[in-house]
């Protein structure tokens, strides 16, 4: 006999169920169910998303700014600590390992369960707020591989990039909200204003973008996140709640 812990009520009839087992010895149920559309209403505003190391992304609205959460580096000193004991008690090479080396191994892996659930979460609950106050979105089309060999690769992962583009795609189509994934080429080169582009690529200590042809000044990421909206083909005066709420419906007609 199995006791079974719901997470949640299911929405409707499951098609299919996949049963596994995760890294921790925990079995968990994954069910199918019909995708059901919960509309929000209309707001009249555009948001461009651009993502960082320093924050998890800067945007078009200085309040939907998303800081970094940092939960991988809060508990840097416990992971220390069990890689530690784990290399103290390391068994040698086909011999089993003792039960002190199986308690670190087991609460290093519990951690990093830990921080993937903050992440995860911290990710849903941005998501939802951006979801419910715009009515599209041109989100940075962010590939974390291309960061899989640099030292900004730990950096972004703990920032929790990956997770908090997939809550807002997932959140945006459950709500019917408009989500443009932007090619990120050239983002931090372009100018926002006019749409010159930069003969040099910006060394990444400099945080102001100032535009050769136009001379418009605006901070590097925030310059970005306009570019967003531009590419994505929003008007960006709707980053500013200017536009009436229908003036988004009769564009994308």
């Amino acid at each position: 006999m199995v006791a079974v812990v719901w997470s949640r009520e299911l929405p409707a009839e499951p098609s299919s169920v996949r049963v596994y087992q995760d890294s921790l010895g925990h079995w968990y149920c994954s069910f199918v169910v019909p995708a059901q559309v919960q509309p929000l209403p209309k707001t009249g505003r555009v948001l461009g998303v651009d993502w960082g190391v320093k924050e998890t992304a800067t945007t078009t609205s200085d309040a939907h700014d998303l800081p970094h959460a940092e939960h991988g580096r809060k508990a840097q000193t416990k992971l220390t600590r069990y890689d530690r004991m784990m290399a103290r008690r390391k068994p040698k090479k086909g011999q089993p390992g003792s039960k002190g080396y199986r308690e670190a191994k087991k609460w290093r892996a519990k951690t990093y369960a830990k921080i993937a659930r903050q992440r995860e979460d911290t990710g849903r609950k941005r998501a939802k707020k951006v979801v419910r106050d715009h009515d599209a979105v041109a989100v940075e089309d962010f590939k974390p591989k291309f960061l899989a060999r640099t030292t900004m690769a730990k950096k972004a992962a703990d920032a929790a990039i990956g997770a908090t583009k997939q809550a807002l795609i997932e959140m945006g189509r459950k709500h019917g909200r408009d989500i443009r994934l932007v090619h990120p080429a050239h983002t931090t080169m372009d100018c926002a204003h006019c749409g010159a582009r930069a003969k040099h690529r910006l060394p990444l200590g400099e945080r102001t973008y100032t535009c050769t042809v136009c001379g418009t000044a605006s901070p590097r990421d925030k310059n970005s996140a306009r570019v967003m909206l531009v590419r994505a083909g929003l008007n960006p005066a709707g980053a500013e709640g200017t536009r009436p709420p229908g003036a988004l419906l009769q564009e994308a007609a």
